[in-house]
């Protein structure tokens, strides 16, 4: 029988924990504190809101919209990304050449060219999906190029000493040194792209979870409104424990992972 990781568990049950205290103080806040009688619900209208809206069709539709958009783009940046970063990486020169262009566009929030997309594609599946492409690639590519661009000299040179090509080197020593650098890369737009998608139906008009947001706003209907939210916040964990799970499974052979299997 395996053993227990404690190591594991303690920080699972204290985020727990934190969580559990966080809607306490929500509840006391809006109940019997400084926001009693505010239009904020409480943790438990906002709680069972998200339940019934789980029950629902158009939320799971809209969820699915979201979801669509936001891994869509995310997928299309990352090929993009890391094949543009290869590229820019294994040449030094290219490298100096497309620095300040890229950390130029790299602060750059998808939603300053939101407005022009909307013009040009509509407020439609595709404007979202190009907008999580355009504010996850750069970031991608970035540290993709880093990546390539670290590699141990001592490696390379050593794989050209016992006969290896430039395609070699580049598959079986670059590639993998500069894995960690994309893992994280592609850690970190994960959630972030699921950002974009929903400010893209919230304020592109684009379908969604942002869309539905809009909706329940307009409406005033504060319960359904942070029952979204809740949604939108639990999808955002589970989004970015299957990136860490899917960066450790990937990167199971670096010595950071290896530590921390061990411990």
């Amino acid at each position: 029988m395996r053993p227990v990781n404690r190591s594991r568990i303690l920080p699972a049950l204290l985020g727990a924990a934190g969580a559990l205290t966080a809607l306490a103080g929500w509840q006391l806040a809006a109940t019997a504190g400084p926001l009693a009688g505010a239009p904020l619900p409480s943790a438990l209208e906002a709680l069972g809101a998200a339940g019934r809206l789980l029950g629902t069709p158009p939320l799971w539709q809209a969820t699915a919209d979201t979801l669509v958009m936001a891994l869509t783009g995310l997928l299309a940046a990352a090929v993009v990304g890391v094949l543009l970063g290869i590229a820019i990486g294994s040449s030094p020169l290219a490298m100096h050449a497309t620095r300040v262009p890229l950390e130029f566009l790299k602060p750059i929030p998808p939603i300053v060219i939101l407005p022009v997309v909307v013009l040009v594609l509509g407020p439609t599946a595709g404007m979202g999906t190009f907008l999580v492409f355009f504010g996850s690639f750069i970031a991608i590519s970035v540290q993709s190029s880093a990546g390539v661009f670290d590699t141990d000299p001592v490696a390379r040179a050593t794989g050209a000493s016992y006969g290896m090509g430039r395609a070699e080197i580049l598959a079986r020593i670059v590639i993998p040194s500069a894995l960690p650098y994309i893992g994280t890369a592609l850690r970190v737009a994960a959630p972030t792209s699921l950002v974009i998608a929903v400010v893209a139906g919230l304020l592109g008009g684009g379908p969604g979870l942002g869309q539905s947001l809009l909706m329940a706003q307009i409406s005033g209907n504060q319960a359904d409104l942070f029952g979204i939210v809740l949604i939108l916040g639990a999808l955002g964990l589970l989004i970015q424990g299957l990136s860490q799970w899917a960066e450790r499974r990937l990167l199971h052979w670096h010595p950071q992972y290896r530590k921390a299997e061990i411990a």
